[in-house]
């Protein structure tokens, strides 16, 4: 048998990168098991940006962490020299009484955020690119912006093998169960023990945590990216703001400036509008008639934008039923199994507090960072 760990982190992209990142730097023994290559496309975390903010429209809980994330971004850019975040502002828009607005509204003025309402004139005059209805307003935030989610994973990465952990990819693990007050997990190639185990799984999650008590749903998601009609100077970040953007119907999109050059155009995506499907079983393959509804959706919003398609990359969310995450020590095996899943699509902006906060839970037992909403207890009699 291989010889045993203090912490086994399962699954290493975004959350379980960050935590294998934060164990190893407090001296832990880590071992890291992927079933994919470092850095993949298979899961949640590529796609070349993720928005990230601070007014969370989700709910004012979540902006502590976020503070804190924020701080963690730029050690994680300082230690590795990497490209985390590029925060050129962004606005939240929609009518007064949308989700978008008022949630974003009520988390900035609960935790004393700077930002700045705008009427639907003072966008266009502001941001030209947009194109608000005259009843539309937009939440400001100067702070907000964008990360890089393959660099962040790559920085996590980095740090985590410089600081000793022992990080395995292309081995997939099949299960793994309680052994001697510890752990034991098996994988393809042989079995491993540790007196811990800490188990991110992503779109995995129903397989590897179906003891949860928690009812996943796996939710396939396209990005896409357009050429602007007129070309991206337009949409460089110091004139086109990243933005959530609800309309009428609730229906959400999001997108984000150009900031990969002239040739790879703007990334653009509905929220929540994907089609429920299995890690194995998701297509992988982007429609004419999904760009068409994309396009045609963005030309009411941004004129401009549709241009020409480019290309186009699909996803994963995994949904909890109440969209907040699980974050937690197992409830079946508290002393050794901690959890961080159910990331819901909005989960990416809380990579490294999230890897911080699983160190704790890991190490300890317990954290100083508010996670009381993300204990699976809330969920375990949710219908599926």
């Amino acid at each position: 048998m291989s010889p045993s760990y203090d912490v086994i982190v399962i699954g290493l992209g975004g959350m379980g990168s960050a935590a294998a990142h934060h164990l190893s730097a407090r001296g832990a023994r880590v071992l890291g098991l992927e079933k994919f290559g470092p850095v993949h496309n298979r899961g949640s975390s590529h796609g070349g940006s993720r928005i990230t903010r601070q007014s969370y429209f989700e709910d004012p809980a979540y902006v502590p962490l976020l503070l804190r994330a924020y701080e963690l971004y730029e050690d994680l850019a300082r230690e590795t020299g990497r490209e985390i975040a590029v925060l050129g502002g962004g606005v939240m828009i929609g009518r007064p009484e949308s989700r978008t607005v008022s949630g974003s509204l009520r988390s900035a003025l609960r935790w004393d955020l700077p930002h700045e309402m705008l009427d639907a004139k003072e966008i266009r005059r502001r941001f030209p690119t947009l194109a608000p209805r005259d009843d539309e307003v937009a939440l400001y935030e100067k702070k907000a912006g964008l990360l890089r989610p393959e660099n962040t994973v790559a920085a996590h990465l980095q740090l985590a093998t410089r600081q000793g952990a022992e990080l395995h990819f292309e081995e997939p693990v099949v299960r793994w169960e309680p052994y001697r007050g510890g752990v034991r997990v098996h994988t393809g190639v042989t079995t491993y023990t540790a007196a811990g185990l800490v188990i991110c799984p992503g779109a995995w999650a129903p397989r590897l945590l179906a003891d949860l008590g928690v009812p996943f749903t796996i939710e396939r998601q396209v990005m896409y990216w357009f050429q602007p009609r007129g070309g991206t100077e337009p949409f460089r970040p110091e004139n086109h703001p990243i933005y959530i953007w609800e309309d009428a119907e609730g229906v959400q999109v999001y997108g984000f400036p150009a900031i990969d050059g002239p040739e790879l155009g703007a990334k653009v995506a509905f929220f929540r509008k994907g089609r429920v499907t299995t890690p194995e079983t998701i297509d992988r393959t982007v429609h004419e008639d999904e760009v068409e509804a994309m396009a045609q959706h963005m030309s009411r919003c941004i004129p401009d934008l549709p241009g020409t398609f480019l290309k186009a990359a699909t996803c994963m969310y995994s949904n909890t039923p109440d969209e907040h995450f699980v974050i937690a020590r197992h409830p079946a095996h508290p002393a050794s199994v901690t959890v961080a899943c159910g990331f819901s699509g909005h989960g990416f902006k809380f990579v490294p507090v999230v890897g911080e906060i699983l160190a704790d839970l890991a190490l300890t037992g317990s954290t100083a960072h508010p996670i009381g909403l993300f204990d699976p207890a809330r969920l375990a009699a949710a219908p599926a």
